[in-house]
């Protein structure tokens, strides 16, 4: 992997990790249309490091808030019921299938899952899925004839069902092209969770699972054709670039719909099905090689 390679991957990576468009499926195409070797699960692991210590640092009050309660729930039966000693416990619940899931399909994660039509097919289905729940939360938000504006759950009203189905949902983007953040804001708005609540609980999920899946891949760095180098500075251009659309995107989604996501996604979707089906990109484009 060359360093412009590195460069331009690690700025998509930056660019899309918390957009819900799937940060995976992006690295995948971009090494795919520019006729670039397949990053690799292992590239996209570490990289995806850079942007959760974005996450680290944008939320840190938030963080370090949890953690000092939690850490004291453990000793101090009291602070049992404090709400953010509670949210330390549902972050660890929601990460339980995310990691059972990723070893158990490992093989299918670095292989199989990475088909383009296989990513076609999810862009376009999460797709629909998410304007469906925005739908849903517009329509709780603003009301409508003959309806009333209904009021929907915050993090504080977050339980161990709803913390295990935002986990189901994030393990779920183990598939390129589902999107970690489609997944979870999706089924957050399903559940009845306000767009801000969705997309911070989300957000606060991924840490765990990504720290660990990044740390896990780290052996990885190395074997063919991606290096340390190159790996190295990607995850660094992803962090500055991550931090800046984190912070558009939190102000984004207080008054905005998704519904610009959603037809990008489904629009990506069948460009990517017509250049395959037309024989212009094979849907195994620089695996051989990778």
């Amino acid at each position: 992997m060359s360093w412009f390679e590195s460069f331009v991957l690690g700025l998509v990576q930056g660019l899309t990790e918390f957009l819900p468009i799937s940060s995976s499926a992006h690295l995948r195409l971009t090494a795919a249309f520019a006729g670039w070797h397949d990053p690799g699960a292992a590239f996209t692991a570490i990289t995806q490091i850079g942007t959760e210590t974005a996450v680290l640092i944008y939320f840190r009050k938030d963080i370090a808030r949890i953690l000092s309660a939690w850490f004291r729930s453990l000793t101090d039966r009291a602070m049992r019921s404090d709400h953010d000693a509670q949210m330390g416990w549902l972050v660890i619940v929601g990460s339980i299938p995310i990691g059972v899931l990723g070893l158990t399909l490992k093989d299918q994660i670095e292989g199989p899952f990475r088909d383009l039509r296989l990513i076609a097919t999810t862009l376009i289905v999460m797709g629909i899925v998410l304007g469906v729940a925005d739908r849903l939360a517009a329509r709780d938000e603003t009301g409508g004839k003959h309806r009333v504006v209904k009021e929907r759950k915050t993090l504080k009203d977050l339980g161990v069902k709803d913390g295990l189905i935002y986990g189901f949902c994030q393990a779920m983007a183990l598939i390129p092209g589902v999107s970690r953040s489609g997944a979870t804001i999706s089924g957050g708005l399903l559940m009845g969770y306000t767009r801000e609540s969705a997309a911070r609980y989300s957000f606060l999920l991924a840490i765990p699972a990504v720290l660990a899946s990044g740390a896990y891949e780290l052996k990885d760095v190395g074997e063919g054709h991606v290096s340390w180098g190159p790996t190295i500075f990607a995850t660094l251009v992803a962090f500055f670039v991550g931090y800046a659309v984190i912070a558009w995107f939190m102000k984004f989604i207080t008054t905005k719909s998704f519904m610009p996501f959603v037809i990008y996604r489904i629009l990506l979707g069948i460009v990517i099905f017509a250049l395959v089906w037309s024989g212009a990109l094979s849907p195994h484009a620089g695996e051989s090689a990778g």
